[in-house]
């Protein structure tokens, strides 16, 4: 079963463009039949997993706390108690690492894919050296659709 990996800004809301494109990358994935792994709370990992739930998809939150607290997409929720250090297990469940805005966790999960050799696409994220980027929609979405 492959997995892709979907990080990214966790206080976006479901009116913004960002949360829209999450919805969007998670129907992407769940239709190529692919498994989408993220960090199984709000923002862009609530806005991906419902897209790949529209999709019929399968999805799995790698959680902070030890309660199996989630966004309500989740179907598979593992409840590590590591706080902020699961973002290793995020990244390291999948070959592509797909992101989307973020903040620093979203920094530091970029960083560990790097130091796993995983291949990160980026969307309006931080815009360093081997992040596959991309600022305009459309064309981030064609990326990912030929990348799965």
């Amino acid at each position: 079963m492959r997995t892709v990996s979907v990080i990214g800004d966790g206080n976006v809301f479901e009116d913004s463009e960002l949360y829209r494109t999450a919805v969007e990358v998670g129907r992407i994935i769940a239709e190529k039949g692919l498994v989408l792994v993220c960090g199984g709370l709000y923002g862009v990992m609530e806005g991906a997993a419902k897209g790949a739930k529209e999709a019929k998809g399968l999805t799995i939150g790698i959680l902070p706390d030890y309660e199996p607290v989630a966004n309500p997409y989740i179907d598979i929720k593992i409840p590590t108690g590591m706080g902020q250090a699961r973002n290793v297990l995020v990244v390291s469940s999948s070959d592509l690492v797909v992101a989307l805005g973020g903040s620093y966790g979203t920094l530091s999960e970029i960083a560990h894919a790097f130091k796993l050799g995983k291949r990160v696409l980026g969307y309006r994220t931080w815009k360093i050296e081997g992040i596959e980027y991309y600022e305009d929609r459309e064309d981030f979405l064609s990326a990912l659709r030929s990348s799965l």
